[in-house]
């Protein structure tokens, strides 16, 4: 099986709750079963050929439980990515007012970096978590100053993640930042589905410059399946249930393989939270869409201040 362009994120096995539109379970939460089936989730992405695993502190248990995973694996083609910025706060409480705080500071960066080095000489892929305007953290000559220090000591490659609807204005400006004339930033984390397509006005440009491009967020955290709450989304659910049909997969599989095809990404991340997902999300490397199917899936796009405004109403479920 070949799952080179599935990579998994590990948000949904760190913490009980994400925002999303369907709730997974009303059952009570137990911390153990909980990290046995994050456990189980890994050996089995593992099982499928995936190598790509990307966490965050900022993801519950996920980073620790990654690196407690990765280490009896001992195998050299597995490549962690993780993140710094976020805190979890939660204490996995699925009925917490507050789940995560973000701080893009320079004494958050070294606290962060002291857990997520131990994930070294798996870890690939250093980035920062979210990098906004509001922030600053992109004219942050303190922070860039010591990302560029443990790029060069520990041969990683830097990134960020974004999210919002100026994802493609915080990217042009990460591109442009250097440190010591050298480009800083290496790979790119990026919301881009089938109602978000804003990252196709830039991505030719980034391949160009041997950027990384890895996809999250692929399924719309939930929006692409039939949902009473969006009938205004009627026709891509039509068209989705088609497709699906005609490929003999789910609708989760035409999806992620929409950003495969479309755009030459690096890797998709599947946020699976369980195998059953995975194996359905995991269908996507077995086909590929025919252009006219492509064609249509782009007509499905929408103006990425609606699907901003619509997604900060989802709940944490």
């Amino acid at each position: 099986m070949n799952n080179n362009f599935l990579g998994l994120g590990t948000a949904a096995i760190g913490r009980p709750q994400y925002i999303n539109i369907r709730q997974e379970s009303t059952t009570e939460f137990s911390l153990t079963t909980f990290q046995q089936k994050g456990i189980a989730v890994l050996d089995d992405a593992y099982n499928r050929g995936i190598r790509y695993f990307d966490t965050a502190p900022g993801y519950g248990m996920a980073e620790q439980l990654l690196l407690d995973w990765v280490i009896t694996k001992n195998d050299p083609s597995i490549e962690v990515a993780t993140k710094w910025g976020y805190t979890y706060v939660a204490n996995f409480d699925p009925t917490a007012a507050q789940h995560e705080i973000k701080e893009h500071s320079l004494k958050k960066l070294n606290e962060q970096w002291t857990i997520s080095k131990k994930l070294l000489p798996f870890l690939s892929t250093y980035q920062i978590h979210s990098a906004t305007f509001e922030t600053g953290v992109l004219d942050n000559e303190n922070i860039l100053n010591r990302l560029a220090e443990l790029k060069n000591k520990y041969g990683l490659l830097m990134g960020i993640s974004t999210t919002g609807a100026n994802q493609v204005a915080v990217i042009k400006k990460a591109l442009d930042v250097e440190v010591g004339g050298i480009p800083l930033f290496d790979t790119f984390q990026v919301t881009y589905n089938l109602l978000d397509q804003n990252l196709s006005t830039i991505a030719k440009e980034m391949l160009a410059q041997n950027k990384r491009l890895i996809i999250k967020e692929a399924l719309a955290n939930g929006r692409i399946f039939p949902n009473d709450q969006f009938p205004h989304y009627e026709h891509l659910y039509t068209t989705l249930a088609t497709l699906a049909k005609k490929y003999d997969v789910g609708i989760d599989a035409i999806a992620l393989r929409f950003c495969i095809d479309s755009i030459a990404p690096y890797k998709v991340l599947s946020g699976a939270a369980n195998e059953l997902h995975l194996s359905e999300n995991s269908k996507a490397t077995h086909f590929k869409l025919e252009a006219k199917d492509i064609a249509a899936l782009k007509e499905m796009s929408i103006s990425s201040d609606t699907y901003w405004t619509e997604r900060k109403l989802l709940a944490w479920n």
